[in-house]
């Protein structure tokens, strides 16, 4: 398990800053956008139990705000899945993406460092749910993408940065 005193340690070494002025994890927001497989209800049931696989966590289900005809959706009808971690949950999942995950990805060459926000959060997408070891290869029929937003307080990009390094994150080269 990530040992949080340590991380600040390295944080107060590597910023020059107090410790109430460092970046801290907040939360991490798993979502997964249903698309087209919206309309398979095993589809949608063997996404959310994937989900709940993957994060230890039932998932909620969100519904659109509005009716778009041009892809045939009403108001209400579910178009995703969405999870927040949080505390032990949450460095647990960062420990089995960085450790085990990221690594699993064919032709991995690091995290895009352009997907920052101007507040410091970071948003990274997997076009294949598969690459967590907790989804059975043989159970799996339909395929779907994964977001994972990481939800900074006190930052900006560099700092951003900065921790996730410090949690193991690995960053592509320049």
């Amino acid at each position: 398990m990530i040992d949080i005193k340590k991380v600040q340690s390295e944080l107060k070494e590597k910023l020059h800053c107090n410790l109430h002025a460092l970046p801290r994890l907040e939360k991490i927001v798993l979502n997964i956008g249903l698309g087209k497989i919206r309309e398979s209800k095993d589809a949608f049931a063997e996404a959310e139990r994937t989900l709940a696989i993957i994060t230890g966590q039932k998932p909620v289900t969100t519904k659109a705000k509005r009716a778009i005809s041009g892809f045939k959706i009403r108001q209400g009808d579910p178009v995703g899945l969405m999870v927040t971690l949080r505390s032990r949950k949450m460095l647990s999942f960062i420990e089995r993406l960085v450790k085990i995950a990221l690594p699993r990805i064919r032709d991995f060459r690091g995290l895009p460092k352009d997907n920052f926000d101007s507040q410091g959060n970071y948003t990274v997408a997997f076009r294949e749910h598969i690459i967590f070891p907790e989804v059975p290869y043989d159970k799996v029929e339909h395929l779907h993408g994964l977001q994972a937003t990481f939800k900074i307080r006190n930052s900006n990009p560099e700092k951003s940065r900065v921790l996730l390094e410090t949690f193991g994150a690995p960053f592509e080269k320049e």
